[in-house]
């Protein structure tokens, strides 16, 4: 946008002059210290070739680029100039359409009278009429969104003008390797994805020469369904998994399946032609879960986020010298932005062995330390930080198909604004060196710990106990485990299949028969429906057999279900027990994780904490 398109007038910031109108509680951008203006420039709209008023070059103007010709080049194409032709293959908001011009606008407030009173000078609250939240409080909403990899939480920040910001978004096709899209009464779970692909100013010196792309950091976002909690789980880049076949769209808009492979993860994106759907597959392949939505940001993203928030600080232990990413920082506290915070960030030698492992650690400190800046009153009341974040944000974004735009944008960010960072844990996989390796250079997934986690962020439990989930599920154990058992051998039950593998009905009563003495169960075949969750349904005087039977199975209160008895094949009262699909085995425990283990504690950081790099 030029300057005249954004209010630029006597070398004058625009972001300077957007001020807060004390009627509407809404910023506004001003020339001067007039009346209020429109609160949001609009979307400006590609000329059309002829030369009607509002559509074509105006008298003296061509319509053309440069190009000799009356035609623009369109937008997102490779005849187009500027930074639209460095973009990634992907569409752009602007051509999914955009308000036409010349529809309603909002009226302005009558002109003043040369006898009223003058009105406060531009930028400087008056009376309010109604009550309202403060401006930090509705900004906080905006930018609730800075746990996604920060990068979100810009874009979030871009209500000023959002159509305008709509042609900063690139989108990427999901391949339909994504849910669909996240969902507000659901459970979220983004893939982050930071690419060394050497794109922008001044980033020549960065990473492989020629590189594609590839996944040079990853996380995986969960943010839970009451949105109390959320972890952010790295995923080593030298980490061998089995990237599976994509099936994937083209920048030529034709479709092919790219060949599965085994190696390094950071080749699920950009080796091959691979795109961010790969990388969504290859991450559901490995953690069992499927993300929602895939966001990518390139170097430039910490280059301009930093900058615009005005730095951010960070710790380090000891004195940093390292020749190679330049970085040269002395043991303390520092504030670091642009080419520094991208040293920073992607220096290994400075870190522990000097390996991925440390660097991610420092990573996950930086993350939280751009967290806390971004949700500081020092950003959230500063008009002219808001818009150098929108711009940034959007500008160093890549999102998938399903986040086409600004408002979608809006959206994923307030409910993610809904976190408090000191309940948003980091977290890296739990992984050792590949053992068919002499010389380590590559990692494989410790299946000792790595389950626990996955079953974690599938189950929704929080790494940071917040004390209102715990509260929930003590209370539903407490009031349906606690009281006396009947002997195995009083236990009546029936067992249905109602998702486990077939036969899992047999072999589970086989089992309680044989080895929990149990003998009065009996195989009722499949249940009419498909359960998420093995439940046990009981009439209220058969509680004392219902909490027998949980406490073989290993079943939490919360699977346990009062209800009514059935009558089995001797024509006696008998409870339920309906195998859902979280069975996983005769004599495999049924409950879930509720809270972390202490190895897995020790591991975790959370974002609202300061630690010192080392």
């Amino acid at each position: 946008m030029d300057a005249q398109g954004r209010g630029r007038g006597n070398d004058i910031d625009p972001a300077d002059q957007w001020v807060l109108n004390p009627d509407t509680g809404d910023y506004e951008l001003r020339l001067n210290h007039s009346a209020p203006q429109r609160p949001a420039p609009s979307p400006r709209r590609a000329r059309s070739s002829g030369g009607s008023p509002g559509g074509g070059a105006g008298p003296g103007k061509s319509s053309g680029a440069g190009t000799g010709s009356g035609t623009d080049a369109p937008r997102g194409r490779s005849g187009a100039s500027g930074r639209t032709a460095e973009r990634p293959a992907g569409r752009r908001a602007s051509e999914r359409g955009t308000p036409e011009r010349g529809a309603p606008e909002r009226e302005g407030p009558p002109r003043r009278r040369r006898d009223a009173p003058e009105e406060p000078p531009a930028g400087r609250r008056g009376r309010r009429p109604v009550k309202k939240k403060s401006k930090a409080k509705k900004a906080l909403l905006w930018t609730g969104g800075t746990m996604a990899f920060v990068v979100l939480a810009t874009a979030v920040g871009g209500y000023l003008y959002l159509e305008h910001l709509n042609d900063n978004i690139n989108t990427v096709s999901d391949d339909g390797a994504s849910t669909g899209g996240f969902q507000k009464d659901k459970a979220i779970n983004i893939l982050l994805i930071g690419t060394d692909k050497r794109t922008g100013a001044g980033n020549e010196g960065y990473g492989d020469k020629g590189s594609a792309g590839h996944a040079d950091t990853t996380l995986l976002l969960h943010v839970s369904k009451d949105r109390t909690n959320a972890t952010a789980l790295s995923i080593p880049r030298d980490l061998i998994v089995d990237i599976p076949d994509c099936p994937t769209t083209m920048e030529d808009g034709t479709e092919k399946t790219i060949p599965g492979s085994r190696g390094r993860f950071n080749t699920s994106l950009g080796q091959n032609e691979r795109t961010p759907s790969c990388t969504m597959r290859t991450v559901t392949e490995l953690t069992g879960i499927t993300p929602d939505n895939f966001m990518v940001a390139d170097f430039n993203a910490i280059k301009t986020l930093t900058t615009a928030v005005g730095g951010v600080d960070v710790c380090v232990a000891e004195d940093v010298d390292d020749p190679d990413s330049k970085l040269q920082l002395t043991a303390g506290t520092h504030k670091i932005e642009g080419e520094e915070a991208l040293a920073f960030v992607r220096t290994r030698h400075a870190w522990g062995n000097q390996g991925d492992l440390d660097r991610i650690k420092v990573q996950q400190q930086f993350l939280g330390a751009l967290m806390r800046q971004l949700k500081s009153s020092d950003t959230l009341t500063s008009p002219t930080k808001m818009v150098k974040l929108a711009e940034a944000g959007t500008e160093a974004l890549t999102v998938d198909s399903q986040l086409d735009s600004i408002n979608k944008l809006k959206d994923l960010g307030l409910e993610l604004g809904k976190l408090n960072i000191k309940n948003l844990a980091f977290i890296t996989l739990p992984v050792k060196d590949n053992p068919a390796e002499t010389v380590k250079a590559t990692v494989v997934v410790d299946e000792s710990q790595a389950p626990e986690i996955f079953d974690l962020l599938k189950n929704d439990v929080s790494f940071t106990e917040v004390k209102q989930q715990e509260k929930k599920e003590k209370a539903a154990v407490a009031a349906r485990l606690k009281g006396t058992k009947a002997p195995a051998s009083d236990v009546r039950v029936q067992v249905l299949n109602g998702g486990g593998p077939s036969g899992s009905a047999q072999e589970t009563v086989s089992w309680l028969q044989l080895n929990e003495g149990v003998s009065k169960s009996e195989n009722a075949g499949n249940a009419d429906d498909t359960l998420k969750k093995t439940t046990l349904e009981y009439a209220p005087e058969q509680a004392d057999q219902a909490r027998r039977l949980a406490d073989i199975l290993g079943m939490s209160g919360s699977g346990m279900k009062p209800g009514e008895s059935v009558t089995n094949s001797q024509g006696l009262p008998t409870m339920t027990l309906t195998l859902g699909e979280d069975f996983k085995g005769a004599g495999v425990s049924l409950t879930p994780p509720s809270k972390a283990s202490d190895d897995i504690k020790k591991s975790t950081s959370t974002a609202d904490k300061v630690e010192c790099a080392q």
